[in-house]
């Protein structure tokens, strides 16, 4: 039963991370519109923003997903 408990905690934590990720990610890409640049400098940032963003879930998906199979696999 702890095995099955551990899978659901990663699944909910997957679900608390994207939707965090997502949250952080909209309030960055305002933070930056807020700017009284003109929108062609304000790309660079946004880019920024989105590959920090998606690329610091991504690392943590793939954590969670590592810890999921080493569980599954001592099944």
């Amino acid at each position: 039963m702890e095995k099955d408990r551990q899978i659901k905690l990663i699944l909910w934590a997957k679900r608390g991370l994207g939707a965090t990720a997502f949250l952080v990610w909209i309030f960055i890409l305002y933070t930056i519109m807020q700017g009284a640049a003109p929108f062609s400098e304000q790309v660079p940032y946004c880019m920024a923003g989105t590959m920090l963003t998606f690329g610091i879930l991504t690392a943590l998906f793939k954590g969670l997903d590592y810890w999921q199979t080493q569980i599954t696999e001592k099944k």
